[in-house]
């Protein structure tokens, strides 16, 4: 005899072995974590200065790595200068990086960012969590010679 769903969920309260269950939606940034991201790096990278701030958005247990949403910062020429879900990226030049369609992303974003101060980009980019390629849109804010970036998992 097979115990309905309620009973189950009863039976594991009681006994106190249930496994709390994740959607992905509660697992996925939301457009304004990403902008509000964003500007708490710019305001740290301005208060704290680059290395101090760059330091911090690299560190994958630090204030700008939540969920699946973290920061990214890039020079205009395409050189990593911190990225909070893979800190061996800092310091490679990835202007010609191309996502799975074959989108130049990163010289699409920095040319972008040659005439916008704030904008949002997508492309396909492999999730953080789930090691799979999904559609991704990027918040990015044009900071002196460099762009933060941050973006949510659609």
């Amino acid at each position: 005899m097979q115990l309905s769903m309620n009973i189950r969920t009863l039976l594991c309260v009681i006994a106190g072995t249930c496994v709390q269950t994740v959607s992905a939606q509660e697992v996925k940034a939301t457009p304004a974590e990403a902008i509000a991201k964003v500007k708490q790096a710019v305001s740290m990278i301005h208060k704290d200065g680059r290395q101090k701030a760059y330091a911090a958005i690299s560190d994958p247990k630090g204030p700008f790595v939540e969920r699946d949403l973290y920061i990214t910062v890039w020079g205009q020429d395409g050189t990593v200068r911190a990225h909070g879900a893979n800190r061996n990226m800092v310091g490679k030049n990835l202007i010609d990086l191309r996502d799975i369609d074959g989108k130049l992303f990163i010289r699409e974003r920095l040319e972008t960012a040659k005439t916008a101060a704030t904008f949002w980009q997508d492309y396909k980019y492999t999730h953080p969590q789930t090691k799979k390629i999904e559609p991704k849109r990027m918040y990015c804010e044009r900071l002196d010679d460099s762009v933060v970036c941050g973006g949510v998992y659609k």
